[in-house]
């Protein structure tokens, strides 16, 4: 290991520079990590630098778009990745960490980066941090890969996470949950969070005048049918409320052909990398994050927590948490009363809350002290990015 960064391999499905949650926190957890000490393995190749993340090397074991499992055959073309691809991905793995030579290796397994992983990174074989942000057998990817192929993908998981020398995930119940499956413990949390700058905002960010009541989400929307509700619910008060209402839909996806939107007062934003995101998000009023209200995909609601709740705090926003109570996201709302959290499926009653909540004139404001209290003990990136890196030289150094 040379000095104070060992040469690193991050291991996983999504390219460097690749949109979503999941790459974003990695990006912001290499925050100051050299460029020259940087490698990457991935399934997905890096189209654009949008976020602006450079590696030294970037090898990429190619799954050709027509064979990745979206809509059209997902079980038949699961089955070649499976039983074909994973076997050739493999090798490209051992062939990468070979030529690379890292001097640690930081493996988070997401989606179909999981199979070729787990057949390298055996248990005693190679030392790893593993960071596990979702499970593989939520409902959207039993969908796609089907129910058997995606719990064969969960164990592996499990594998990867009992024979890490370190580990982190996403949340605290999923590292309660993991650990009472595989006996590992010592694991830290680590997700997206707010720098020293973020704070620094918050503390003197000046009252302004709301002059329109711009609600924020970002990304894609993955509980479409609470967010359905809430677009009806919103749309039903509207012109209740003293100020115009807009919805500013942040992302790559675009949603003009649903039933629900309307171009009158919705508006797609573009895909905006950091900090023009937190820019552009600080002109909202609030931020809305949904998650089912039913518990029917325990595995995603449960365990998973969306980094979209952290940019709106990051944004000084005060939030609408809209879930079922044992969600993690609704869970941690009420604990830290950053906002409007409500677990109702009725519109009616949802309708008359948002009127309350939309109403308050100085809602920025009065949220503000909660927003920083939960920001600091659950979402501080510094802490966390410490942690990882000290797990990262860990292993640097038990390799060595």
């Amino acid at each position: 290991m040379s000095g104070d960064f060992p040469k690193l391999l991050v291991a996983t499905e999504f390219p460097p520079n690749a949109s979503g949650g999941g790459p974003a926190v990695v990006r912001q957890m290499l925050k100051g990590w050299p460029v020259e000490k940087l490698c990457w393995w991935s399934c997905l190749p890096d189209h654009d630098q949008l976020f602006g993340q450079k590696t030294a090397a970037h090898r990429v074991a190619t799954i050709p778009s027509r064979l990745y499992p979206h809509r059209r055959w997902p079980q038949a073309k699961s089955w070649v990745l499976e039983h074909v691809w994973t076997r050739w991905a493999a090798r490209h793995v051992k062939k990468t960490i070979t030529a690379l030579q890292p001097e640690a290796v930081w493996v988070i397994p997401h989606a179909w980066a999981i199979p070729p992983l787990a057949r390298v990174l055996q248990p005693g074989n190679i030392v790893f941090h593993t960071s596990v942000h979702d499970y593989p057998d939520t409902g959207s990817r039993v969908e796609r890969f089907g129910l058997a192929r995606s719990r064969w993908m969960a164990s592996l998981v499990d594998r990867l996470y009992s024979s890490a020398t370190t580990r982190d995930a996403i949340s605290q119940p999923m590292i309660a949950d993991l650990r009472a499956r595989t006996g590992s413990a010592a694991a830290q949390i680590a997700r997206a969070g707010l720098e020293e700058e973020d704070f620094a905002w918050l503390s003197h960010k000046p009252d302004e005048r709301i002059e329109e009541l711009r609600i924020a989400y970002a990304g894609t929307i993955i509980a479409e049918e609470a967010f359905g509700i809430f677009v009806e619910a919103l749309s039903r008060i509207r012109k209740q409320l003293l100020l115009p209402v807009s919805l500013e839909l942040f992302g790559n996806d675009s949603y003009r052909a649903r039933q629900w939107f309307d171009p009158s007062w919705m508006r797609e934003r573009d895909n905006l990398a950091e900090p023009a995101l937190t820019d552009a998000m600080r002109k909202c009023a609030w931020g809305f994050s949904p998650m089912s209200l039913t518990d029917d995909d325990p595995r995603y609601n449960r365990y998973s927590f969306p980094t979209k709740f952290i940019s709106y705090l990051a944004a000084g926003l005060p939030v609408i948490t809209l879930g079922h109570r044992n969600s993690s996201v609704v869970q941690m709302a009420e604990a830290y009363g950053v906002g409007l959290c409500t677990q109702t499926s009725d519109v009616q009653k949802l309708a008359a809350e948002l009127l309350t909540a939309l109403s308050q004139r100085e809602a920025v404001s009065a949220y503000r002290p909660a927003i920083v209290r939960c920001a600091r003990a659950e979402f501080d990136a510094r802490k966390m990015r410490a942690v990882l890196h000290e797990c990262l030289r860990k292993c640097a150094q038990n390799k060595a």
